[in-house]
């Protein structure tokens, strides 16, 4: 049974398309990403005045409506207010996350950035819809080349072999027998034992996933222009030359911890997703249609990493800026930044509509308020003067400036004039041409 694909675009608030009105049986439909800070909605439909009304977040991915029907939420934002002509523009969000990789550290930061329902039925969607693959990929490929500028790990594996007038660890009898015996080849035993090399389970599992990486660089190459996987795939295959891609997924339970080769935990899961993702089977690869888990990717996460990178490349110092904050109230502040005269409370906001707003929400106004307010960060800003307020800045993406850089923050930053100490500042986000 062929799947309806409703596809509509983040941060979409109006009633559905004339042709999606009649399809829907419930009276209302949602979905929220369940998150150790609490659940962020990714999409939410409900009836009024007898029209069905869309009211997707800052997240972007694909999920069922029903048996029949599934909702597609592409990476788009309006570069207009509302009083305009709209003119939607599609996200180059591969090209976000690529920039924002270096400061994905852990396990916690991934889990918060996107989630795959794999309990869930597949939904077909077109190859060039596929937003979970490319990500998948970028985040490998990236851990691969920090492990193959250390080196590959080294360890003990088992190894069969038919040998010649010597006998070596255990020797196989049953093998022996049918191999050697039989065919009277009197003077070969089969044996196994142990070696010791890059041939391990592990590497075997990270060469697996790049033959089916190397399938799929050429539909990645239709969704984005920028070649810089290629440039990855290239610089880390020479590693893996010596490594066979023959597998068992069943024999790598568990990985071991090293403290030199820590990227390993993650990058054997990321390959077994990897795998997984393409069923198991390399000939799903290359297909124009593919089947995918419903899966999501928080757009409003991917953007706090993206202007980390930007304030980390403008503040290199280390201390200067400090990203997730942990408060006494189980919230995190997105950054703080101590830098000379710039001591400030910054908060990344994925909402293009601040481009035009005069002010703030004002849930946005009271919490990073509040977050100014802490006497936590009055010593984390090293502020001994506790009346002397805080300013606050409010970084938001803005898709018609040129500027996508913070060189100039003192200087471009706007004052919000219905505040105190409060500014904002857009910065432009790469987009698809």
């Amino acid at each position: 049974m062929k799947t309806n694909l409703l596809t509509y675009w983040e941060h979409y608030e109006d009633v559905l398309k004339i042709e999606h009105q009649n399809i829907l049986l419930e009276e209302k439909y949602s979905y929220d990403f369940s998150k150790p800070r609490g659940a962020v909605s990714c999409f939410s439909i409900y009836k009024k005045d007898e029209n069905f009304h869309l009211c997707s977040s800052y997240c972007i991915g694909v999920d069922w409506l029903d048996n029949e029907n599934a909702i597609y939420i592409e990476p788009k934002l309006n570069t207009k207010n509302k009083e305009e002509t709209a003119e939607i523009v599609e996200i180059n969000y591969l090209e976000m996350l690529f920039a924002s990789l270096p400061n994905i550290k852990s396990q916690k930061d991934l889990d918060e950035l996107f989630e795959i329902r794999w309990d869930k039925k597949e939904i077909e969607i077109h190859q060039t819809k596929d937003l979970l693959t490319p990500l998948l990929v970028i985040q490998y490929l990236s851990l691969l080349k920090v492990i193959v500028k250390k080196g590959l790990k080294k360890s003990y594996y088992k190894v069969e072999h038919n040998l010649n007038s010597k006998v070596k660890g255990k020797v196989l009898v049953d093998q022996t027998i049918k191999q050697n015996i039989l065919k009277n080849k009197q003077l070969y035993t089969y044996c196994r034992y142990d070696e010791f090399g890059e041939n391990g389970l592990e590497n075997r599992l990270l060469k697996k996933a790049l033959v089916f990486i190397k399938r799929y660089l050429p539909a990645f190459k239709n969704i984005n222009s920028n070649d810089f996987t290629y440039e990855l795939f290239n610089f880390i295959t020479p590693a893996f030359e010596n490594v066979s891609e023959e597998i068992n997924l069943n024999d790598i339970k568990h990985t071991k911890s090293n403290a030199f080769y820590k990227e390993y935990f993650e990058a054997t899961r990321l390959a077994k997703l990897i795998i997984k993702r393409f069923g198991y089977n390399i000939a799903n690869v290359g297909r124009e249609t593919i089947s995918t888990p419903p899966f999501w990717i928080d757009m409003s996460k991917l953007f706090e990493y993206y202007v980390l990178g930007l304030l980390k490349r403008q503040y290199p110092k280390n201390g200067e800026v400090k990203f997730q904050v942990n408060c006494h109230n189980s919230h995190e502040i997105d950054f703080l930044l101590n830098s000379g005269e710039l001591k400030l409370v910054i908060d990344a906001k994925y909402k293009p509509k601040y481009k035009y707003k005069k002010g703030l929400d004002k849930e946005d106004f009271r919490q990073i308020s509040g977050y100014a307010r802490l006497k936590k960060v009055y010593d984390e800003l090293k502020q001994n003067d506790y009346n002397k307020n805080i300013d606050c800045l409010v970084i938001y993406p803005d898709l018609e400036i040129q500027k996508n850089d913070l060189s100039n923050l003192l200087i471009d930053m706007r004052k919000i004039n219905k505040y105190i100490g409060f500014y904002k500042i857009g910065v432009n986000l790469p987009i698809i041409r």
